[in-house]
């Protein structure tokens, strides 16, 4: 790699999107540390309230990467493969700390499951797919899916302090994260038939 190609990189590694994906990952351990804290050791509910805070914040950014790279013309391929890895991140972290704080459980915790294992499944079709130069668009639905489920864990991270300002805060959240649970079943086999499709070309060709 020369000088050049070096600096470019770097200039564009730099650029307001990316510093806004790298903040979404940089929120991670934020998150999950204020949720430890309050549920597992015990600390005061408003940490919660610091958690959904910085949660947001993350959340927001998810929006103005996208947004920012398209009207500036800063789409580039690190931005490209950050911005769905800072998602999951984001998502996978707080689904686990949830589950392990206890508002996410029974059968909700296959709401959880699915979620997870459509992310792992999607990431796996995406690699699959880009290496046999495939595209599979992203859908309104399955930007609505990932709303869903950002709304959801905003309420499920407020958890019992939210419940003592709006009644029904965690169930609200259990009930979004069931609804998002099933919007990703149907999301996921986009990617699932486009893989299908393109073995069963191959191997009639």
């Amino acid at each position: 790699m020369n000088i050049a190609t070096t600096r470019g990189w770097a200039k564009s590694s730099l650029s307001l999107p990316n510093i806004l994906t790298f903040a979404r990952i940089a929120a991670i351990p934020l998150v999950v540390g204020c949720i430890y804290w309050q549920a597992i050791l015990d600390g005061p509910l408003w940490l919660r309230w610091v958690a959904l805070a910085v949660f947001i914040a993350a959340a927001v950014t998810d929006f103005l990467d996208g947004y920012y790279a398209r009207i500036w013309d800063q789409q580039s391929a690190l931005g490209r493969m950050l911005d769905p890895i800072a998602d999951k991140l984001l998502v996978a972290s707080c689904l686990l700390m949830l589950a392990a704080d206890g508002i996410i459980h029974g059968w909700t915790l296959w709401a959880a499951i699915v979620i997870l294992c459509r992310e792992i499944l999607v990431s796996g079709l995406r690699e699959y797919l880009a290496g046999l130069r495939v595209s599979v668009p992203v859908t309104k639905l399955a930007k609505w899916k990932t709303t869903a489920q950002l709304v959801a864990i905003g309420f499920l991270l407020a958890g019992e302090a939210g419940d003592q300002v709006i009644p029904f805060t965690t169930q609200i959240g259990l009930l979004l994260l069931w609804i998002s649970a099933i919007v990703t079943i149907y999301t996921g086999w986009d990617y699932f038939r486009a893989g299908i499709r393109h073995l069963i070309e191959e191997d009639e060709g």
